[in-house]
């Protein structure tokens, strides 16, 4: 069988896990209704396109500090690609490709949507979201490790929801979490805490979601809950 089957495969057996799980497959149709407001990747990269949509995103959540808009970017970001990316490797699956080149990526009304161009089989986790966290860092000083706490949290957040489902036990899943953060730059953003049957983590970083008029700190922050 050839990694373009194993990745559609891997897709269609993860992606009723939750809507974060359901990564869609193809080129957006140029032309028509559906095909409109998508972007490659690599407007990530050069810039283009992040200053408008992080200027989007912070008059969504109505805050001036670009960080914070950087910030719930890339969770959002992470939170799309590797929820499927994770999960693909917690059945022992292919996972796809997530590299920018590979991905098409759509801000609107609904939030980011995002989708890969081709079902090819991908690389490492940081190899994959480097190239983002230093365009993003281009455009916004933000802290690397916050991005990269960010990018942990998803990973961790996507482990929960598996453990959760029966797909993998939660020993399994906190197996898979340890290798997919032992290596910089995700390693030291966060740690698994012992608690029984369940995937729990608390992160080193905060994404600044506290910093929203009504926002809070989310479960796995390390900050007191506020």
């Amino acid at each position: 069988m050839s990694d373009f089957v194993r990745v559609l495969a891997t897709l269609r057996q993860v992606r009723g896990l939750s809507p974060f799980f359901a990564l869609d497959v193809g080129r957006p149709e140029p032309g028509t209704t559906a095909g409109e407001g998508w972007q490659p990747g690599s407007a990530l990269l050069d810039g283009s396109a992040l200053p408008g949509t992080l200027k989007a995103i912070g008059e969504r959540y109505l805050t001036g500090e670009a960080r914070v808009a950087a910030s719930l970017f890339f969770l959002s970001y992470t939170a799309r690609l590797l929820c499927p990316t994770v999960a693909a490797h917690a059945v022992g699956g292919v996972a796809p490709d997530i590299r920018p080149g590979n991905v098409w990526w759509q801000y609107g009304a609904d939030g980011l949507r995002v989708r890969v161009a081709e079902p090819v089989a991908g690389v490492g986790i940081a190899e994959s979201l480097e190239p983002v966290v230093e365009a993003i860092r281009d455009v916004v000083p933000v802290a690397r490790g916050l991005l990269w706490g960010n990018a942990a949290s998803s990973i961790a957040g996507a482990l929960r929801t598996v453990g959760r489902s029966g797909v993998a036990s939660a020993d399994d899943c906190l197996a898979l979490g340890a290798r997919l953060l032992g290596d910089p730059p995700l390693r030291g953003c966060g740690d698994f805490i012992p608690f029984p049957g369940e995937v729990v983590f608390r992160r080193r970083s905060c994404c600044l979601y506290y910093r929203l008029d009504g926002g809070g700190t989310c479960g796995d922050c390390p900050l007191p809950a506020r």
